[in-house]
């Protein structure tokens, strides 16, 4: 079975004008198309798919001083309707050109396959070549669609979709891993990652903030986002790699970013990590699934009972370590909380539940072995 992955390589500084130039292009055809969806909408009570505005737009590409090509006119309307389906609007935001504004758009510039080409270290591109920095070794695979993305700081990305051969794990082992926020993730073998990326950076951030340094205060956002991605990468190619079956708490972001805990529960990047887990997985082969958290931190893992002496509510939140007041046992919290996920993520497995997909094959029995037992 054939997979998909999105590479993601650095344009040289040099070709920024050009790709400013063809992203403002790419904005007018984005806010015609807004406009022209909107009126027909209001006037004629009529919703306008992709193909009717590429016929709209037929043409654009041959006007005097235009870059794009016909294929990116035809994607940028394509992804239009596909956004304005997705968030069920009659019209969304304009994409701004102007940079002083304080509602820029990053620069954007879909393509559809087969508009690239790769030659002798270089992207061929609407008439254009791109040097790059080739991490990847481009020469090896087959390019399809994609973009090109500017970030906050002015640099530019190619994110290209490329197939690959799966690599299917040989892990027998099995792993649950507690989300959390002093610590991202902990999983059920001790592992765990921080959760703390920006508050490390927080002092220098507000320092230059303060000072009105744009490019400083720039610079540290996207050395934050860099330290976290790169982190969270690396432990869960681990956890993929080491394991035939992963499970994660039901844990969801949008239940605490409207308390005092927002910031945190942010920092810690949880849809992050599920989404390279989950993709990184089906890759690979490995059982990905998402369970029940509920009275797993409470719960003694050796036992099963909810004994006393577990941290409960909120003044529980400062218990670290815990000692089981049934069986004697002494629990880490959060390594605690992993090991009875990974229990109930087993039970599904055996149990033969289906998937969240719908489909309802029955993964295989893994042994299971805990530290210290």
């Amino acid at each position: 079975m054939d997979c998909t992955k999105t590479l993601r390589l650095r344009i040289k500084d040099k070709h920024a004008k050009v790709l400013a130039a063809m992203a403002r292009e790419v904005n007018q055809v984005w806010n015609f198309c807004n406009e022209t969806s909107h009126r027909a909408i209001r006037e004629r009570y009529q919703w306008l798919s992709g193909y009717d505005l590429q016929k709209l737009t037929n043409g654009f590409s041959k006007c005097d001083g235009v870059h794009i090509g016909s294929p990116t006119v035809q994607q940028v309307c394509e992804d239009y309707a596909k956004a304005r389906k997705q968030f069920k609007k009659a019209k969304l935001r304009w994409r701004v050109s102007n940079p002083k504004s304080s509602k820029y758009s990053l620069g954007w510039i879909p393509f559809k396959a087969r508009a690239l080409q790769y030659k002798a270290g270089q992207i061929a591109f609407a008439g254009q070549r791109f040097s790059l920095w080739d991490s990847y070794g481009l020469a090896d695979y087959e390019l399809r669609a994609g973009s090109f993305s500017q970030d906050s700081r002015g640099r530019w990305y190619l994110n290209v979709v490329v197939k690959v051969q799966p690599k299917t794990s040989t892990a027998t082992a099995a792993v649950g891993i507690d989300l959390g926020l002093k610590e991202a993730a902990v999983a059920s073998t001790g592992e765990r990652i921080e959760g703390r990326f920006y508050r490390k950076l927080e002092c220098q951030l507000g320092i230059a903030q303060r000072a009105k340094k744009k490019k400083r205060a720039r610079a540290i956002h996207a050395k934050i986002a860099n330290q976290r991605k790169d982190l969270l990468h690396k432990f869960s190619s681990a956890l993929v790699k080491n394991n035939a079956a992963i499970f994660v708490g039901d844990v969801e972001s949008s239940q605490l970013v409207k308390t005092k805990m927002a910031k945190s529960t942010l920092d810690a990047g949880w849809a992050s990590l599920k989404t390279m887990l989950e993709y990184k997985s089906h890759q690979a082969g490995v059982v990905f699934e998402v369970v029940n958290e509920n009275y797993t931190t409470q719960t003694c893992s050796c036992c099963g009972s909810i004994p006393a002496s577990s941290p409960k509510g909120r003044a529980g939140l400062r218990i670290r370590e815990w000692t089981c007041s049934d069986c004697g046992a002494v629990h880490d919290r959060d390594v605690n909380a992993a090991r009875n996920i990974l229990a109930r993520g087993l039970a599904r497995l055996a149990e033969g539940t289906p998937h969240e997909d719908g489909g309802g094959a029955q993964a295989p029995r893994i042994p299971v072995t805990h530290d210290g037992e």
